[in-house]
């Protein structure tokens, strides 16, 4: 089974598998998103992330490799009387054309490290200047909670690859720290994340 459909699978089951309230670290931080801007939703799944900033005003674009996530995304935001734009990719091979996002939101959104590199260098790229990348992710440090998050360490991030990965942007905030996550039934727990906000000057 690839891993679309292993996605497909998870977000066809009853309710929403992350909740439908948006990440803690994103809703503490949107005030540093450019005011009604255009976003960019990596890995968007179900939409909670997406929808809650719609209702904030911005213009946004989700992504992810299920069909059957987003179409969930769609009713999600229908619900509360928004509209976002979906884009079922892969995102080893999306394309982000450059000076094009406001900002970027990457919610443990976690992939191999060669796509992730790229993937890296594309949001740099497809920033406008002045836009922001808002991006949370569980480190290594989580297989020993067993919390939520992939299973395998190279999946993961942490704050020194950020920083590399990122260094032509100006960094806001970078952290690694232990928190309560409490997003559906898949993330419930103490988990070992690495948060990072980060500024195309």
């Amino acid at each position: 089974m690839n891993t679309e459909n292993q996605w497909d699978k998870r977000y066809s089951e009853q309710g929403f598998a992350y909740g439908t309230q948006p990440n803690d670290f994103l809703s503490e931080n949107v005030h540093h998103l450019p005011v009604d801007g255009n976003i960019l939703c990596l890995a968007e799944g179900e939409g909670r992330n997406g929808v809650f900033l719609a209702r904030h005003g911005f213009q946004i674009t989700a992504v992810d490799s299920s069909a059957v996530g987003l179409k969930k995304a769609e009713v999600l935001a229908s619900q509360h009387n928004v509209t976002i734009t979906t884009k079922v990719a892969d995102l080893a091979d999306f394309s982000l054309e450059d000076n094009t996002y406001d900002g970027v939101v990457s919610i443990f959104c976690h992939l191999p490290p060669d796509v992730r590199s790229s993937l890296h260098r594309k949001i740099i790229s497809a920033l406008k200047p002045g836009g922001v990348l808002i991006l949370e992710a569980y480190t290594p440090d989580q297989l020993t909670h067993g919390t939520g998050g992939p299973p395998h360490k190279h999946l993961m991030m942490n704050l020194q690859m950020l920083i590399e990965d990122f260094q032509s942007l100006h960094i806001l905030h970078g952290t690694e720290l232990l928190r309560e996550i409490h997003e559906g039934h898949l993330h419930n727990g103490r988990g070992a994340v690495v948060q990072f906000i980060a500024e195309k000057k």
